[in-house]
């Protein structure tokens, strides 16, 4: 696969990266680990069809592109499939109706939004989920009244790695992206802020697909775990 951002993230100085007032992250492979259930739906599917499970390690690293990823794993076909439309239904009203089994906040992450919390910096989410999976699960999470914005796939016209999500994000905060950070475990999440201006940071403990590895996403950082991300939040915001 070649590298689809050829560009570095901007180089900035120390001071102007010091300068961070807010936070946005990814849900999926970055706050919360809900590969278990978006895996049990996919896989209630192939039970339905009288296939043999999927184990959850191989569906994992594509947990963060959702019904495309999970379904292009179990089935091994993709949106240009006369299919799919109707199994990506199917697969989202499984997913609809256990939303919350096994899905919890990675661990570690309490501790980042409460340092966060305490330093009085501002933090939201930012998600190509769609508002109806989104809003309740956030809630079910316990990030509702937490969360300075939520931003959905469907919130506006474009979803990541188009910068409209993010910049809304920054609107809803009244913060210039570029002194926002944005968190996430997808290339698409580096790209999305990239092109928004943000600083961004790929989330390595997260799902981060197939291809390429995060360290050739060009993010501006990188980090292997989440008491590494509470470290590097705590020097740049």
């Amino acid at each position: 696969m070649s590298d689809p951002t050829p560009l570095p993230q901007r180089e900035d100085d120390d001071a102007a990266t010091g300068l961070c007032q807010a936070v946005l992250f990814d849900l999926d492979g970055t706050l919360a680990d809900t590969a278990p259930d978006l895996a049990a739906a996919v896989n209630k599917m192939r039970h339905e069809r009288g296939l043999d499970m999927v184990p959850l390690d191989a569906l994992r690293p594509l947990a963060s592109a959702g019904a495309r990823g999970l379904i292009g794993g179990a089935f091994g076909i993709g949106p240009e499939d006369h299919e799919f439309a109707s199994m990506r239904e199917e697969f989202l009203a499984n997913y609809e109706a256990d939303l919350c089994i096994e899905t919890t906040l990675f661990q570690g992450i309490d501790a980042v939004l409460d340092d966060l919390d305490a330093r009085g910096i501002r933090w939201g989410i930012v998600t190509n989920k769609a508002s109806r999976l989104t809003e309740p699960l956030v809630a079910q999470l316990g990030l509702e009244e937490r969360a300075v914005c939520v931003v959905s796939g469907d919130t506006t016209p474009h979803s990541k790695p188009h910068p409209a999500p993010l910049l809304h994000a920054a609107q809803e905060m009244a913060i210039p992206p570029e002194r926002v950070v944005y968190v996430g475990d997808d290339l698409r999440d580096v790209q999305a802020g990239f092109a928004a201006g943000m600083v961004t940071v790929a989330a390595a403990y997260g799902y981060c697909g197939n291809d390429l590895p995060p360290a050739k996403w060009h993010a501006r950082h990188v980090v292997q775990s989440t008491a590494e991300l509470q470290r590097l939040l705590r020097d740049i915001t």
